[in-house]
């Protein structure tokens, strides 16, 4: 089935929509968007009756969702709720024992969300395998069994979590695109291509805006490379600083750069 196709009112459907991931995953690999939702989403789940928090297709093992459980406990509030889905009952099964209700559990759902409404879905390396033509219909699957105000919070990363991308979706639609790297392993921004989220890797080609900004980044990134007896975060920031410079709307100052991080609003790169 499927994960666009948008189920009726009522009850919630008897299978869950989607097919399931390949399930690869590692300790520590989603490290850097947990960060960036501590930062960015951490008012919006502050603010919510129920902070309750979704980790949609968490592979083959638990371990991504116990550790944003614990991020965003330390980080955000410690009465946080992380209901980790997936498709495939045998990994449910599997994830039983890291449960630790009621903060912490597991069930079965795909982009339904298992009947619950979150304030914030993190879903990861899951729509990889789906035609880019199905990726609005599954954000909007997502964003419609939302909480009020709740975000989904979709894209993917390399298996070790140093290169990734993800955009910040809500009712509205897309909303920002954000650029990760691991700065002490980046050898060029190029790199960040290959890591793209589904509705942009395959619009990295001439006449594109994501490709524009790669190019811009790029650029900057080798135009800064006297910076690098510095360290490579300073290499960045000059990178990002002239990025900026040139007419990118880059969101937030140096110290929200200094991570590594890069966000622009979605329609600077949305596919043309």
């Amino acid at each position: 089935m499927s994960p666009g196709r948008r189920p009726g009112t009522g009850a919630a459907p008897a299978r869950p929509l989607g097919v399931v991931t390949r399930g690869t995953t590692n300790p520590n690999r989603l490290r850097r968007v947990d960060n960036w939702i501590v930062e960015n989403c951490g008012d919006l789940l502050r603010a919510a009756g129920d902070p309750l928090v979704v980790d949609l297709g968490y592979g083959s093992t638990p371990v991504t969702a116990v550790e944003l459980r614990a991020r965003l406990a330390a980080g955000v509030r410690p009465d946080v709720r992380v209901v980790g889905l997936e498709i495939d009952p045998v990994r449910v099964a599997a994830a039983a024992p890291a449960a630790d209700p009621p903060w912490l559990t597991f069930a079965r759902g795909g982009f339904e969300l298992g009947g619950l409404r979150p304030s914030l879905v993190r879903a990861f390396n899951v729509l990889r395998q789906y035609d880019e033509s199905e990726v609005a219909d599954a954000w909007r699957t997502v964003t419609d069994r939302l909480a009020p105000g709740g975000v989904l919070v979709e894209g993917t990363c390399d298996e070790l979590g140093r290169l990734g991308g993800w955009v910040r979706v809500d009712a509205e639609g897309p909303r920002t695109l954000t650029l990760a790297a691991k700065l002490t392993t980046l050898q060029s921004p190029a790199e960040l291509a290959e890591r793209l989220p589904k509705a942009l890797i395959h619009r990295n080609v001439p006449g594109e805006r994501i490709h524009d900004l790669l190019r811009a980044l790029d650029d900057a990134w080798r135009s800064a490379a006297g910076y690098a007896p510095f360290g490579p975060r300073q290499r960045w920031l000059r990178a990002v600083s002239a990025v900026r410079a040139a007419g990118w709307p880059v969101i937030g100052r140096p110290h929200h750069w200094r991570h590594g991080h890069l966000t622009l609003p979605w329609p600077a790169v949305s596919p043309r």
